[in-house]
């Protein structure tokens, strides 16, 4: 009988430990890049989706609307994801939380109407994949036409994540 009891407490601590590892968000890296190949996120987790996030103008002597007032895709790219770590850490969550994210870049003029996707991961790599803050999200990052305001040459969406311990 104490053999019984005793395996009932070794199997009653697996599954506890079983139970643990599937609340933990896992990532699955890609090798020698800042972005997760898939995030998977357990069931009961709590989810919160931001909306897309513009930079805000960051030089007020530029002419309105201008790029040099938002500033150029890294400096764009780094205001928004300034601006996404507040709403997330009033929600009481880090960057380390995002799980998935979509990144819209605008063509710069500057760069024969193509985006600046060397830009964009300039700012974006001072978020993700440091020692700081390791966790990557999955992401997917496309040129479109324009967004809301002419200048603007970044909008970012975010997933975050937080599972439930």
């Amino acid at each position: 009988m104490k053999r019984l009891g005793s395996l009932l407490v070794l199997a009653a601590a697996l599954t506890a430990c079983n139970k643990e590892e599937a609340r933990e968000i896992k990532r699955t890296d890609v090798p020698n890049f800042p972005i997760a190949a898939a995030v998977q996120v357990p069931a009961g987790s709590d989810l919160f989706f931001l909306s897309g996030t513009v930079p805000p103008v960051a030089n007020k002597d530029a002419p309105a609307g201008s790029i040099e007032s938002f500033g150029n895709t890294e400096t764009q790219t780094v205001n928004v994801l300034t601006r996404i770590q507040e709403t997330l850490k009033a929600q009481g969550l880090t960057m380390g939380d995002v799980v998935l994210m979509h990144v819209y870049l605008v063509g710069d003029p500057a760069k024969e109407g193509k985006m600046d996707f060397a830009g964009m991961m300039a700012g974006y790599t001072k978020f993700f994949g440091t020692p700081e803050q390791p966790n990557k999200p999955a992401r997917s990052t496309v040129q479109i036409a324009g967004l809301v305001s002419p200048g603007m040459l970044v909008e970012i969406e975010v997933l975050a994540a937080k599972a439930k311990q």
